[in-house]
């Protein structure tokens, strides 16, 4: 690869770092807005806002992986980590900083709407670490398994088993924490991992897309992989 090339996909990777890492703070700290889709009258989905962006980082994570690689991949993943703690730091400092007067907003209601970020950060980052790992571990388990082909294979059996534990895990501690009531529990665990395999069903094609893409960029064979950037 030429050193033009090379800096285009260092450039590309640090694009889709960056994505990842707002799309996880963002659900973060929106979670507490929680609404309602009913596609077809078929079923009612009720669900956190929070959830809205959090596909995509499975869907880069997939793109990392097939493309640079399972230590970029997880690269990616422990900056997300930093980038959500520090996140929450900024959350409790603003939180404790006292209102003026003539604030647009008060002490109160940036409390009612980011008071519990902290906690939703902390519930979030320990279910993000145990189904993103678990994603990028079964991905390239089934890469090898297939010789890189059937990419739709591995991106959604990574995908659908590690959005149920990233679903469990966040409601179960955020019900735990008392941020959440336990009756809704089971509605929203459905909910959540429901869409969650129908966002990642419709992410497929462009996971395709991309992977034709960056192979056809980069003159990369089927399961060959981007090194040394």
């Amino acid at each position: 690869m030429t050193e033009k090339l090379k800096n285009q996909a260092q450039l590309i990777y640090l694009v889709l770092a960056a994505l990842f890492i707002a799309s996880l703070v963002t659900s973060n700290l929106i979670f507490q807005k929680f609404f309602y889709w009913e596609p077809f009258n078929l079923y009612r989905f009720e669900i956190s806002v929070g959830i809205l962006p959090y596909p995509i980082t499975f869907l880069i994570t997939d793109i990392l992986s097939e493309i640079y690689g399972k230590k970029k991949a997880n690269q990616v993943v422990v900056a997300g980590i930093f980038a959500s703690f520090f996140s929450m730091l900024i959350i409790l400092v603003a939180d404790y900083a006292p209102a003026i007067n003539n604030s647009p907003i008060d002490n109160e209601t940036f409390s009612k709407v980011f008071g519990l970020s902290p906690l939703a950060v902390l519930a979030s980052m320990l279910a993000y670490l145990f189904a993103q790992f678990i994603d990028i571990k079964i991905f390239h388990f089934w890469k090898n398994l297939t010789k890189g082909k059937h990419l739709w294979l591995r991106n959604n059996f990574s995908t659908f088993f590690s959005q149920f534990i990233d679903t469990f895990t966040v409601l179960f501690l955020l019900c735990t924490f008392k941020v959440l009531p336990w009756n809704i529990f089971g509605s929203l665990l459905l909910s959540g991992f429901l869409f969650k395999i129908i966002v990642a069903a419709l992410d497929t094609p462009i996971l395709y897309v991309a992977v034709y893409w960056f192979r056809k960029k980069f003159n990369l064979k089927v399961g060959e992989e981007i090194r040394n950037i």
